[in-house]
């Protein structure tokens, strides 16, 4: 009986780790974001935040993610490796 507890508790808790290691990072949303929150993001530094948020200053909300390659320095590449976690909304 003590051994079935023990191997019900590591499998129990290995579970839990392997879950918490695939859980999706959360959306970011491009129109709140500050610099901080979206140099997060992938092939996207200070530099890059800065401009997005520059140019979200001087045209408004951006109404679709694509609108990101108006931003000088975002290609639809950077657009395309965090599809899953841009949000405008």
């Amino acid at each position: 009986m003590k051994r079935t507890s023990l191997f019900a508790t590591l499998v129990l808790l290995f579970s839990l780790v392997t879950g918490f290691a695939h859980a999706e990072p959360a959306a970011i949303n491009i129109n709140t974001a500050d610099v901080a929150t979206l140099a997060e993001l992938t092939g996207v530094g200070q530099s890059k935040a800065e401009a997005i948020v520059a140019y979200r200053d001087a045209n408004g909300p951006f109404t679709a993610p694509q609108d990101l390659a108006n931003v000088k320095g975002i290609g639809e590449r950077t657009i395309e490796k965090n599809a899953e976690r841009l949000a405008v909304k």
